[in-house]
């Protein structure tokens, strides 16, 4: 039987259709528990290479017959290698092209909404890591907030949509992944904003986002007007787009909010969080799309794989919108935290500009879910 590998963007495709899908991963059982491909119709089994390294007869009636069969592993190597086993029992199998390397820096643009004036809201959702990025387009001009490393991406999509990018924002400084902000506007001419009051370390230009910005893109306007909104850190902004949308940055997600200690402040930040969730975004129309920079599980997403919802319904069916008490709400911020993300402190200091590493120190850095949100 035949072995063909699977692109991550072919994962990507099954994950957002919803289509069935048997993973073995054949990557260690703490690796595997850790982080995995996440999918609604995606079952797994989780084998070990080194207990495959003398066959894999006892392993085949535990494999479907009539599902799509695809082996994980880290880099590639070793799901060739069961995979090629496989075959040789008559199992028609597909491997994982680059491994889990690959699927976490893999992008799916998704279209938003349409704005006004013939402009275009795109989201492009990175399912490895649960990061989410934007691109504002309207009328031969392109903005992009919270950008991935993965520069080219944006770029190419650009150039496709036959736009130049004339501004990217953070809307505040990273510490689960390494903005890709700086190189695109580096390589476009774009000009790059941070929130000044999370910048007091970078070692390069950039324009400092604070109330009453307002950014032209095309005919479309991003208001940064009175949505300093701090907590996940001291300076995260989140920006309201064409008064339809709401880049909530890791202030506000489907269903949780942000973490305060990612610069080790909890305790300083968890009151600005609360008065940024519970004040602020409470002006603020409830017919508003929330769109967060990050997504914790798999289930938030929409059915065309987008993801995002009213500020209203988040309001009624999001636990940390609705703790009355603000100890308790204290006690559930610094209570119910999940382990710190992979290399945060070095990914703070590569998006600050004190370190540069190499592509593939990059990668190991960003290895591993995202966990930028309160449980």
């Amino acid at each position: 039987m035949a072995v063909t590998p699977m692109k991550s963007k072919e994962v990507a495709q099954k994950v957002m259709k919803k289509e069935e899908l048997f993973i073995l991963d054949v990557r260690n059982v703490d690796a595997f528990e850790d982080w995995k491909i996440e999918g609604e119709n995606i079952e797994y089994l989780n084998i070990p290479y080194f207990d495959l390294l003398d066959g894999v007869e006892e392993i085949l009636d535990k494999l479907p017959v009539d599902k799509d069969i695809l082996v994980v592993c880290a880099k590639e190597g070793s799901s060739i290698m069961v995979a090629e086993m496989l075959s040789d029992e008559g199992k028609d199998v597909s491997y994982l092209e680059g491994g889990m390397k690959a699927w976490s820096e893999h992008l799916e643009p998704v279209k938003v909404g349409d704005l006004s004036n013939g402009g275009e809201l795109y989201q492009f959702v990175r399912l490895g890591k649960g990061c989410l990025s934007y691109m504002v387009v309207s009328n031969g001009e392109a903005a992009i907030v919270d950008a991935t490393r993965m520069a080219d991406v944006f770029i190419d999509f650009a150039k496709a949509k036959n736009v130049k990018i004339t501004n990217v924002f953070d809307t505040h400084l990273h510490a689960d992944h390494i903005s890709g902000g700086r190189t695109i506007a580096e390589r476009t001419g774009a000009t790059y904003w941070l929130p000044s009051k999370d910048a007091e370390e970078v070692t390069f230009e950039y324009a400092a986002l604070e109330d009453g910005n307002k950014v032209q893109i095309g005919n479309t306007t991003i208001d940064i007007n009175a949505l300093y909104s701090p907590g996940h850190t001291i300076g995260s902004t989140s920006f309201v787009i064409d008064e339809k949308y709401l880049l909530s940055g890791d202030i506000l997600f489907i269903d949780s909010i942000g973490r305060p200690d990612l610069a080790g402040k909890a305790e300083d930040w968890v009151g600005d969080l609360r008065e940024s969730l519970y004040k602020r975004y409470k002006d603020l129309s409830m017919d508003l799309t929330v769109l967060p920079a990050h997504f914790m599980i798999i289930e938030e997403l929409n059915d065309d794989g987008s993801v995002g919802e009213k500020l209203g319904t988040l309001y009624a069916k999001n636990h940390g919108l609705n703790i009355e008490s603000e100890d308790e709400f204290r006690s559930l911020v610094s209570e119910n935290l999940p382990p710190q993300p992979n290399a945060y402190q070095e990914i703070r200091e590569t998006n600050m500009g004190k370190v540069t590493p190499d592509e593939e120190k990059q990668r190991e850095m960003e290895i591993g879910p995202n966990r930028c949100a309160v449980r």
